[in-house]
């Protein structure tokens, strides 16, 4: 692998909506990043939906950052906060009587996940959200909400938005990145990934976001069979890589 970076470039992955493909373009970058002999490392601090298995509760994303990372990771450090209900992070939490699985939410622990991958020296760290930007981890007990951006913002984390192309994804996307760079943050690039192979007007749609987002684009994937595929229409050089 390459020689390690005097400081880590740290992104987070965000999307228009839960399924529009943050993993799966995570592990397009990852697979990208490693091909250059970078030292990587994915972090999924959140997940819902996980199974569990003998050896705890496991989630189908988190481990695939947890493969494509060229950082030998163990699971919990990549998912420290996993919820088996595939329901919203913090209703999961809420659920702790009936779920024995369960946990509270903490930023804490996804601060402190975060500096531990920190220390192991990677050259890129990729933090992967979860639904999308402005997701709720439950009331403060000052009756507030926090949300997980709260993080990506205290760390100042450059911000890579995918966009689920499909009907409606346009406002999504601008409503998105206007609250990213309200938050202060920069959007290092952003990603149209098609998931609807027969939306009409799929390049007027792309150009259109082009305008109205204002940020530099990484590319569009179209629907292909892997992550190492994807990777073919995706420009590193996009995020100074």
């Amino acid at each position: 692998m390459g020689s390690l970076s005097v400081k880590c470039r740290a992104f987070f992955v965000t999307g228009t909506d839960t399924e529009v493909g943050k993993t799966f373009i995570t592990e397009a970058l990852l697979i990208l990043l490693n091909k250059k002999g970078l030292l990587t490392a994915g972090y999924k601090p959140i997940a819902a939906g996980c199974e569990l298995t003998a050896r705890g509760l496991r989630n189908e994303d988190a481990m695939t950052l947890q493969k494509c990372s060229s950082i030998d990771l163990s699971y919990d450090e990549v998912n420290p906060i996993p919820f088996e209900a595939a329901i919203a992070p913090h209703l999961a939490a809420q659920n702790l009587s009936e779920d024995k699985t369960a946990q509270p939410i903490s930023i804490d622990t996804v601060r402190e996940g975060f500096i531990c991958l920190l220390q192991k020296k990677p050259d890129v760290l990729i933090v992967e959200g979860a639904g999308g930007w402005r997701l709720p981890l439950g009331i403060d007990f000052e009756g507030q909400p926090r949300y997980l951006s709260e993080f990506v913002v205290e760390r100042n984390l450059s911000v890579i938005l995918v966009v689920g192309m499909r009907l409606g994804c346009l406002n999504h996307a601008v409503l998105t990145a206007e609250s990213v760079r309200n938050d202060g943050l920069k959007i290092a690039g952003w990603v149209a990934n098609l998931v609807d192979p027969d939306m009409p007007f799929l390049e007027s749609n792309i150009d259109s976001l082009k305008s109205l987002l204002d940020a530099p684009f990484i590319g569009t994937v179209p629907r292909v069979n892997s992550a190492t595929d994807a990777g073919a229409f995706l420009d590193l050089s996009i995020l100074d890589l």
